[in-house]
């Protein structure tokens, strides 16, 4: 079987859907599918090219076996839709073109990688060109998610955009969703489709904290006692991360509280105003580090924040960092409702929930775990539980393999 990933995000990126992508393609490979990638030329989240890929338009490499192919694309630190969607547009067309003539004459599937919805075009035009059936892989609802965040308000090109999904959907052989609320929307909206959760999950022998050594607390000038919450991610719209410094202005009286956030993206320069308006001295601010590093990192602070904004939209999100921290023993203070609230606060008991965008409940919540830090542990033990049962990367991987064959 050959299946070529079709993806506008991938390592060596840092980010959920580059890790995501990686860790699924690779398993797969070793199931004995024939995989090849064909991506941009990496720049996100700092929207600029890689040193070692400038000036290229097309780039072939292999990572770990799986054959890279990258074309060109166009990038600007500019936040206007314009400019979003020439981002997006021109990856459309250059993946197009460089799948067409690079690429080999034949696979059986293609999976393409939503959002960016556009995406699908080239996908599509590239299933002609291969003769290959379509696998539509939605990571977020889109054109919805955009529609309500307030990222794009033009009416007609929502309608354009909702056309466009529509018509994928329907040409796909499958349509995986990431979470089951993606799922039931799309199945609900398609009943004749066959839809497939395909979650995310997390490599359990790369965040496993009982082989991890960590300084990072005291070389980083930490105390022993010092109460480390961390927010690892992109520092975006959709996190609402206002509320962790709201929170850490509610939580002054107690010094050894300190709020980490680890990231970067278009919120991070605004948020690091508010700190000093605010004059959080307890909240600090970390550059984007590699994969490698992050778990010396997860292993040495104590809880780990995850907020999201207070939108319908959001009841089936599950934020890709929940399942690291938990590999990695780490409670959980979850701002996310529905899906993640019931599945990692209600059945896996691995930390306590928040109000989304409430920062008094969540300064409550991180008081009462500061003076109550015997739970720290029996949360951590449970998150690891329960996702070395639910979401463990190999898992996935095997039973998606499994689906492809019934296909």
């Amino acid at each position: 079987m050959k299946l070529l990933f079709l993806t506008q995000y991938f390592p060596p990126e840092v980010g959920a859907p580059q890790n995501r992508l990686f860790e699924l393609a690779i398993r797969l490979q070793k199931e004995g599918i024939d995989i090849t990638v064909l991506t941009a030329m990496p720049n996100y989240p700092s929207m600029e090219i890689h040193t070692a890929y400038l000036g290229k338009k097309y780039y072939f490499e292999k990572m770990e076996g799986l054959k890279v192919h990258r074309a060109s694309i166009f990038v600007s630190k500019s936040k206007s839709i314009v400019k979003r969607l020439q981002n997006y547009f021109s990856f459309v067309w250059s993946s197009y073109w460089i799948g067409k003539r690079k690429l080999e004459s034949h696979y059986d599937y293609i999976f393409c990688e939503s959002p960016p919805l556009f995406l699908g075009i080239s996908a599509y035009l590239l299933c002609k060109n291969k003769n290959a059936k379509l696998i539509f892989n939605v990571s977020d609802l889109w054109p919805e998610s955009a529609e309500k965040l307030g990222l794009v308000t033009n009416k007609l090109f929502l309608n354009l955009a909702t056309i466009l999904e529509v018509f994928l959907y329907k040409k796909s052989v499958l349509i995986t969703g990431q979470t089951q609320g993606i799922v039931k929307n799309i199945s609900t909206r398609f009943p004749n489709k066959k839809v497939y959760w395909l979650p995310n999950g997390v490599d359990l022998s790369f965040y496993n904290p009982d082989k991890i050594e960590s300084n990072w607390r005291g070389e980083n000038g930490f105390k022993e006692n010092d109460l480390l919450l961390l927010y690892a991610g992109i520092i975006g719209y959709a996190q609402g991360l206002d509320i962790l410094l709201n929170a850490a202005k509610r939580t002054v009286n107690y010094p050894e509280i300190k709020y980490l956030l680890l990231g970067s993206g278009p919120e991070k320069e605004r948020l690091m105003k508010l700190k000093e308006a605010l004059k959080l001295e307890q909240v600090y601010f970390l550059d984007v580090v590699t994969k490698s590093a992050m778990p010396k990192i997860v292993k040495a602070i104590d809880i780990a924040l995850i907020p999201l904004k207070k939108l319908d939209l959001f009841l089936g999100a599950i934020p890709s960092k929940i399942f690291e921290n938990a590999a990695m023993k780490k409670p959980l203070l979850l701002g996310v409702d529905g899906e993640a609230k019931e599945l990692f606060i209600n059945q896996g008991k691995t930390g306590l929930f928040f109000e989304p965008e409430n920062d008094v409940d969540l300064a409550e919540k991180i008081i009462y775990l500061n003076t109550n830090r015997n739970q720290l542990s029996e949360f951590g033990e449970n998150g690891r539980i329960y996702v070395e049962k639910h979401f463990n990367r190999n898992g996935i991987a095997h039973d998606f393999y499994t689906t492809l064959l019934k296909l």
